[in-house]
């Protein structure tokens, strides 16, 4: 059984589809299978997407494998329902996650290469290795950059190559990548550089967004 993604290819955050199953667990939760989600799993550096089916709340979402399983504290019916996807939560994570690609992005230009990312609130990193930089990463340039690409409202793009998801901004690199994200940079908002820090031949590039 497979759980079609609708998220890698809308930013809807309602629609229709069918409970397939729901399964009580021994901690006395719902696991609840959908025939097709707009949820987005945690996974991929992004935490996972809150909301509703058909009134419950959706607590966790997370993969196993081909299926997206959707936590609940109660029970829902089997048959068509309503999803909801709450709008504060996605916001969020789509701005963190834009915000680490345009890091990222500033990072390859100046020579060093993105390994991990983390784009979690209150814990937002990017970790680079050197790959060919003769410079370390100035936080306040890194700023001025990642904040001009975010003056430009560059439009996000998206692509498939070799079958895999690639999401870009603009004339930027695309990479791969199976997050939600924003429609245009100028979506983020104001990205502050909280510290970067040197161990290990690697360097983490640490982030927050300002208060609105």
């Amino acid at each position: 059984m497979t759980t079609e993604r609708h998220y890698f290819k809308s930013d809807e955050l309602s629609m229709h589809t069918e409970v397939q199953l729901c399964t009580p667990t021994q901690e006395g939760e719902y696991e609840i299978i959908l025939a097709a989600t707009l949820f987005h799993p945690q996974g991929g550096g992004q935490p996972s997407d809150v909301g509703s089916i058909a009134g419950v709340k959706v607590k966790r979402v997370f993969q196993n494998g081909e299926q997206i399983v959707h936590l609940t504290g109660h029970p829902v019916a089997v048959g068509s329902a309503l999803i909801e996807v709450c709008p504060e939560t996605r916001r969020l994570h789509t701005q963190l996650h834009s915000a680490g690609h345009l890091i990222g992005c500033y990072g390859e230009l100046a020579g060093w290469r993105p390994v991990k990312a983390h784009h979690w609130p209150g814990e937002a990193r990017v970790v680079f290795e050197n790959d060919g930089a003769t410079t370390a990463l100035p936080a306040d340039e890194l700023a001025q950059q990642i904040q001009s690409w975010i003056v430009t409202d560059l439009p996000r793009h998206t692509s498939l190559q070799a079958g895999q998801r690639q999401i870009g901004f603009g004339h930027l690199p695309a990479h791969p990548c199976g997050g939600t994200h924003v429609l245009s940079t100028g979506q983020i908002g104001q990205v502050n550089i909280t510290r970067i820090k040197e161990k290990k031949g690697q360097v983490s590039v640490h982030y927050e967004l300002a208060p609105a």
